[in-house]
């Protein structure tokens, strides 16, 4: 996303007028969320000054703080945990845009996670994951694209430590011992990772928001 991210940070990057995380933010108190937490990294501190506790949206922001070092997927969640509680919680990636109906999901018992798969976009045709009656399957099925929309439990996290890791072999072990469940979203959704994408949508954006009647 360079240049643009030399000096805003991915989710505050801007399409149809708000912030890619202020979408989000929207999607989520809409959708009954009460209380959020969110990563911070690469310029983390413009996102806490631009969102604060959250109060405007209707929500309770807390913000864990990576450093100017990245976690990665897996290590970003990792050091949130003490932030999110017993129970299963929800993470989307800031990168990405969609109009998924973000929800309150209750995993089977067992089950360490629930994935949000979607079509394979042309720049990435080869997909992520396999998905299986339901189920995410290590080797047979739908190869999809993992959106980065899921539900997880502390529990995926109990054999690792702090430091920068990949959530993705993760949830391929969990998948092998047949513990994580998964869904297959048609609806709109966008990686958000070129500045032509990132154009693209707040294109659309605006020409839907101007053809919308008062």
């Amino acid at each position: 996303m360079r240049p643009f991210t030399d000096h805003t940070p991915k989710p505050l990057l801007k399409a149809g007028g708000k912030t890619l995380i202020e979408h989000h933010l929207q999607s989520l108190a809409a959708a009954g969320v009460r209380e959020v937490v969110i990563n911070l990294a690469h310029l983390g501190h413009q996102i806490q000054a631009k969102l604060g506790d959250g109060s405007r949206f209707g929500l309770a922001i807390r913000y864990s703080d990576e450093g100017e070092r990245a976690l990665e997927t897996g290590g970003g969640i990792f050091k949130a945990l003490p932030l999110l509680g017993d129970g299963s919680f929800l993470v989307i990636n800031g990168d990405v845009w969609c109009d998924y109906p973000f929800r309150r999901l209750a995993l089977a018992h067992g089950d360490l996670a629930h994935l949000v798969l979607v079509d394979n976009p042309a720049h990435h045709a080869q997909g992520d994951f396999f998905l299986e009656a339901g189920r995410l399957s290590p080797t047979h099925g739908e190869k999809l694209t993992f959106s980065g929309i899921g539900y997880y439990t502390p529990a995926l996290f109990d054999d690792c430590r702090a430091c920068a890791f990949a959530l993705a072999p993760l949830l391929r072990r969990a998948a092998e011992e047949d513990k994580v469940s998964a869904e297959h979203y048609r609806g709109d959704w966008l990686d958000v990772g070129t500045p032509e994408r990132l154009q693209a949508l707040d294109a659309r954006l605006r020409a839907t928001a101007r053809s919308r009647p008062d």
